[in-house]
């Protein structure tokens, strides 16, 4: 698995944690999500994207939160489930705020996030959603 799909994957977990554990520190939400992973050796590349990732989302996450919810049709941020809202929140961050990765890589990687965390339906969810905050954003 590539350093960035890894760190992708405990950034949402690290999101996942402090949103369920008030008062946990990005700190310590990665290295929750790092020692409960199967790895045994931890890539630099993938542990600083996903620190990159974790304190962008928290930077930005009004800013996120409210794009979430001006695309979502008939969804109320608090009524999704917690994966797809950080799946949500991880590639609307990436969209808007990482300009060297590209918006189908992007998408594409969030995809596989819904579908390898989330329900059967977080997938196309994630898809569409995220399509239409690119489309919002004009990413090419």
């Amino acid at each position: 698995m590539g350093a960035r799909r890894t760190g992708r994957e405990r950034a949402l977990q690290a999101l996942y944690q402090l949103e369920m554990a008030a008062g946990a520190s990005v700190n310590d939400a990665l290295e929750s999500a790092w020692t409960a992973s199967d790895e045994e050796k931890r890539e630099p590349d993938a542990v600083k994207f996903a620190r990159e990732l974790v304190e962008g989302v928290q930077a930005h996450r009004a800013e996120i939160d409210r794009l979430i919810e001006s695309h979502s049709h008939n969804w109320r941020l608090d009524r999704m489930s917690r994966i797809d809202r950080n799946v949500l929140r991880v590639g609307i961050f990436e969209l808007k705020y990482r300009p060297d990765i590209p918006r189908k890589v992007t998408i594409n990687e969030a995809v596989e996030l819904g579908k390898n965390f989330g329900t059967e339906e977080s997938s196309a969810f994630v898809n569409g959603l995220l399509d239409r905050v690119a489309v919002a954003l004009n990413k090419a």
